[in-house]
């Protein structure tokens, strides 16, 4: 297997982490889920840089995000399967 471009820990997790410097926008992504090791393969929507999340099905406005089995926020928008996911569309549930 070649070096993933995108670490998922959870198989409930809706998001996964970039993990290459440059990921660009059509880039047939490995995503490995690290609880068991299994993988399966993503295309980006976007370029996303390394360390941001990419949606890893498609999440609807007021839907809870989830990294690493935890519930991180709730989306602001619509995000695609693939897209990137950041501050611009996902909330946290603190404030």
């Amino acid at each position: 297997m070649s070096a993933p471009h995108l670490l998922v820990h959870e198989h409930k997790d809706t998001v996964g982490v970039v993990v290459v410097e440059n990921l660009k926008a059509g880039t047939d992504m490995l995503a490995v889920v690290t609880h068991d090791n299994k993988d399966f393969r993503i295309t980006a929507k976007a370029d996303i840089p390394i360390g941001h999340k990419v949606a890893l099905t498609d999440i609807k406005k007021g839907d809870t995000i989830w990294k690493y089995g935890q519930d991180i926020g709730i989306a602001k928008a619509d995000i695609a399967k693939g897209e990137h996911v950041h501050v611009h569309n996902v909330k946290t549930k603190r404030w």
